[in-house]
């Protein structure tokens, strides 16, 4: 049984470890109200923009223009959205495990993978991975990202697929669902062809363009598209902050459980120290009295 002394410190060592993960915990949670009514608030307007790319889909034109353009795949272009710090659960392992799968689906295919990271754990983890090509790496954009921060990221990639550097861009992501369900998720960017465009009606719909068709789909291809990330940086947000409260939830009511058992045990060796004192000093009256 370790001693009094050990125990103490101990038992002090983990109640300022509690302290701290308790007061991340109420900060996480402070942030994830607000970051899930964000997420909330536009997916009525993602899911609007997504409407409309796929009608997009149905112009005839559109197989002309680069951003719609399907070719066989050698080279994919992934935007992967992580944290720049850890105490977050499952979810940056949650994503990097799906950028895994998909680089191995790639090297069985001979296909050359690319990334773009955002947030620095996915950037640790980029520059690990064998044969893989790091485009970018940017810090995760904190709470209030901003169309600036975006659109290097939408020019570059808009950029690789229109001069045929890359075939595919996709977005790794987690989707947030409630409080206690997060889905890593794998979007497809370009081409910019949709299901819902099979899904639509088999009439190619009559458009009216002006100035004209490529300068429209171009400016409004481009900015869907922008929407799509926006959107998934502001599931990932939060998703993120809703993990992390659960994470130092669980560290916290761990904390308490060990702060009850080492106290327990402390109480025990403290009792034991206090009976031998005892024994000791009727021992030694006993023995003045001989």
């Amino acid at each position: 049984m370790a001693s009094t002394i050990t125990l103490r410190r101990r038992i002090n060592s983990i109640r300022n470890t509690r302290q701290i993960t308790k007061a991340m915990e109420l900060v996480s949670a402070s942030k994830m109200r607000r970051a899930q009514e964000a997420a909330k608030l536009s997916r009525d307007y993602r899911a609007a923009a997504y409407a409309l790319l796929a009608r997009l889909n149905l112009v005839k034109e559109v197989e002309r223009h680069p951003l719609f353009a399907t070719r066989p795949v050698k080279n994919k272009l992934y935007v992967v959205i992580t944290s720049n710090s850890g105490l977050a659960g499952a979810y940056n392992s949650n994503v990097l495990k799906q950028l895994t799968v998909a680089i191995r689906a790639d090297q069985d295919n001979k296909v050359k993978s690319h990334v773009i990271t955002i947030g620095n754990k996915g950037a640790q983890f980029a520059r690990r991975l064998a044969g893989v090509e790091l485009v970018a790496a940017y810090p995760a954009f904190g709470d209030k990202p901003t169309e600036n921060d975006i659109r290097p990221i939408l020019n570059t990639l808009v950029k690789m697929h229109t001069d045929g550097e890359v075939d595919e861009v996709h977005l790794l992501y987690t989707m947030f669902r409630s409080n206690i369900s997060q889905i890593a998720t794998d979007l497809s960017l370009l081409p910019a062809h949709l299901e819902q465009a099979d899904a639509a009606t088999d009439a190619s719909p009559v458009f009216n363009f002006e100035p004209d068709v490529e300068t429209v789909i171009s400016q409004v291809a481009t900015r869907l598209i922008e929407v799509q990330i926006w959107q998934g940086l502001l599931e990932s947000l939060a998703s993120e902050h809703s993990m992390r409260m659960l994470a130092m939830k669980n560290a916290t009511d761990n904390a308490n459980e060990l702060i009850a058992d080492y106290t327990l045990e402390y109480n025990t060796a403290r009792q034991a120290a206090i009976t031998q004192e005892l024994a000791e000093i009727s021992g030694g009256v006993e023995a003045l009295k001989d």
